[in-house]
């Protein structure tokens, strides 16, 4: 596929007992393709027992490193997290897709912005690259991350946190909030809730003086997150939160399509200047599995609304989203939609990759 290229690992570092730290190098041809933004994320795709497999995951180097490594952590009944931990070896080709997401904003170093990043488990990795590049991109910005995680030994970048607050000791601090091996502090043990939330918001740091904060991690704990910050003054819009995608089954569920599904919506497909025009039924497919389907090359990732690689736009026709946690409310408005969540209102639909 066009949009996939190999990319060679050649270093892997084994951060706690289920994560590791993968380095990987495009061919030379490539490097372009694989030039990178803080805080975003690579798609891989390998094939498992007969099926191709696509999963993201988080580059945690910062600007100047122009490295591209990814942080990977050993997940239940994960195929690719598995696999990635106990079998990929330095010399192994992964196809992926070249860097995408849109979790940062743009740098301003003349700015003396304060920022709050909070991460839970392995939600570390596009936090540790935004910390890292703004840090050094941003020479008067403070940072205050607050770092959730079930006990010490699963904390992943301890090393690479603590040398950042030894470069930066004014401008870096982070909080370590640990459900078990706690503590004196109550505040920084136990389970993150709104009223240990408030708290910190009220003692510790301060919302309405923060610019931006970037939150990632599992969706029930994030949303609290971005709910209390907002309750605390901040406003909506310089909340950027990057989801955990729920892990699919091992296998996709293969869809059953009735042959008494009657085709009354035709589907135009626009990217890299192409036209792909299909037929689908109103039967509770989205225009990514339909379009999979006919064979046109769509771009997906997650499959669960959160990672943001199928957007489009729609410039004929009106769809519905049945879960949206990429897209903000003025581009919906737009017209942007996730073709992996997508589901056909009109007659006729049309899609652009190539305007949004």
């Amino acid at each position: 596929m066009s949009e996939l290229y190999p990319l060679t690992v050649t270093n892997i570092v084994k951060e706690t007992r289920h994560a590791v730290v993968v380095t990987l190098v495009p061919r030379p041809e490539d490097v372009s393709h694989f030039a990178y933004k803080q805080g975003q994320y690579l798609t891989f795709e390998r094939e498992f027992e007969g099926e191709a497999l696509r999963r993201s995951y988080s580059i945690c180097a910062g600007l100047r490193e122009n490295q591209l490594k990814v942080g990977i952590k050993k997940v239940d009944d994960g195929w690719f997290s598995s696999w990635a931990n106990e079998e990929l070896k330095v010399g192994d080709v992964l196809p992926s897709m070249p860097p995408q997401g849109r979790f940062f904003t743009p740098l301003e170093p003349e700015r003396a912005k304060n920022y709050l990043l909070f991460a839970a488990g392995s939600g570390i990795t596009p936090i540790l690259s935004l910390a890292r590049t703004i840090l050094e991109e941003e020479p008067q910005a403070k940072i205050i991350l607050i770092y959730m995680n079930r006990s010490f030994n699963t904390i992943m970048f301890r090393e690479a946190l603590s040398d950042l607050k030894d470069r930066f000791m004014t401008r870096f601090s982070v909080l370590h909030i640990l459900e078990h091996d706690a503590g004196d502090i109550d505040m920084l043990s136990g389970r993150v809730d709104a009223e240990k939330l408030d708290n910190l918001f009220t003692q510790w740091m301060s919302p309405k003086a923060t610019d931006t904060a970037f939150i990632c991690g599992p969706k029930p704990l994030m949303f609290l997150i971005s709910e209390r910050l907002q309750a605390h003054g901040m406003a909506k819009e310089n909340v950027k939160f990057e989801l955990f995608a729920s892990t699919p089954p091992k296998k996709a569920r293969a869809k059953t399509t009735s042959s008494q599904d009657k085709k009354d919506v035709r589907v135009t497909v626009i990217r890299d200047g192409q036209t792909r025009i299909f037929d689908m039924a109103r039967n509770g497919e989205t225009l990514l599995e339909a379009g999979a389907q006919e064979g046109v090359d769509m771009p997906f990732s997650c499959k669960a609304g959160v990672c943001s690689t199928c957007i489009c736009k729609v410039t004929t026709g009106n769809v519905e989203m049945m879960s949206n946690y990429a897209l903000e409310d003025y581009e919906v408005e737009r017209g942007l939609t996730l073709a992996c969540q997508a589901l056909p209102l009109s007659d006729e639909i049309t899609l652009t990759y190539d305007e949004h």
